[in-house]
This record gives structure tokens, sequence and C-alpha cells, in this order.
């Protein structure tokens, strides 16, 4: 189990929505099920309309950030956000590609998994190998949160001061040092779509 005190991060997005649902209403219908998987919400970010990554690879998401707790390891944790993926037609066939709901684990406390060498490679893999390679295991913190402002932005309303414990800088940091066009992106939504 995460040691108390621990904000386990997490980032939420959709852009295809399910079930007739817009991918705000799934975002929303995602948040009401975690309490059967174990997952308690701490704190949400407001939800953002951000343009697909990568550029051309489908409709906008709606994205946001949520600190949670849960009992369990890393690993434990990461398969809970699974099941509510796959609850909500997630289907793990595409890197990159679009998403009825997509639930990254962007990091659990201070923990480097599996350990810093994994990350680090990981890390500094280039852009055209990214698209093609999947981690065979869980690496947090997660090797790209740092780069993406639909990341950042939406984190930056739950946990400013979260210290990334590899780079040793807080979230409103990374978020500030990001390209003013690249945060310019990422615009709070008007309409909820409730």
């Amino acid at each position: 189990m995460p040691p108390d005190g621990q904000e386990i991060l997490i980032a939420l997005g959709s852009n295809l929505g399910v079930s007739a649902r817009s991918p705000t209403q799934t975002l929303v219908a995602c948040l009401a099920a975690f309490p059967a998987a174990g997952l308690r919400l701490r704190r949400l970010s407001r939800f953002f309309s951000t343009p697909c990554f990568p550029p051309g690879a489908g409709p906008d998401y709606v994205n946001a950030a949520a600190v949670l707790t849960a009992s369990g390891t890393a690993g434990e944790i990461l398969r809970k956000l699974h099941d509510v993926e796959a609850s909500f037609g997630r289907e793990r066939c595409e890197r990159w590609g679009m998403r009825t709901l997509d639930l990254d684990l962007l990091g659990v406390g201070s923990q480097v998994l599996p350990d810093r060498a994994t990350y680090e490679s990981w890390s500094s893999l280039p852009l055209d190998q990214q698209r093609e390679r999947t981690p065979d295991r869980l690496i947090l913190p997660h090797p790209r949160l740092h780069e993406r402002a639909f990341v950042l932005v939406p984190l930056a309303d739950v946990a400013p001061d979260w210290v990334h414990p590899v780079l040793h800088r807080s979230v409103s940091a990374l978020c500030d040092a990001l390209p003013p066009e690249a945060r310019a992106e990422v615009v709070p939504s008007a309409d909820i779509g409730l």
C-alpha cells in the first residue's frame, strides 16, 4: 500500500466518448465508477479541451487530472485504472490512438519504478521509437509527463507543488517551462457537456 499521504496522480482523457456520451460525460461517468474500483478521488482539475496527440490522429480531447488515494502497490493501482478503462470500452490496440477513455498513472508519491536507469532510458527515447515501443512494465513517474501540456496544465490545478522525483522540479515549474504556445492549446472547457 502507498504510504499515508502519498499522492497518486493520474491524467484522464477521452476523445471518442462511449455509449452516446460525449467525451466529457464519459470522464464524469468514469469518476463515478472510481469508488467501486477502490479508487478514492481527493482532488479533480477543471476539464480542458486539448488538441489530439499526435496531431491529426483523431478528434480533440477532453483532459483532466486527479489526485487519488487507493490501497495496493503501484502495479495494483494501474490494474484498477485499466479495469475502469475496459468498462468504458477501452481497447489497447494502437499506441497514441483515439480513445473512449484514457487513464494514465503519472506518479505515486516519490516512487521511481522500476528503477532510475529504466526511467531514464524511456524518458530519453527518440520520438519515432516512442510511437513504436511500449514498455513491458510500469515506469514511474510517467516518462513523458514533463513534456506534455495536456498533462501538466490540468495537473497544476490539483498538484502544483508535487516534485518530480527524478527532475526535482515541481509541476508548476515544469508547466512554466513549457513553450507558451503549448500551454495556450490547453483551454478550460466552457461547456462540460453534462
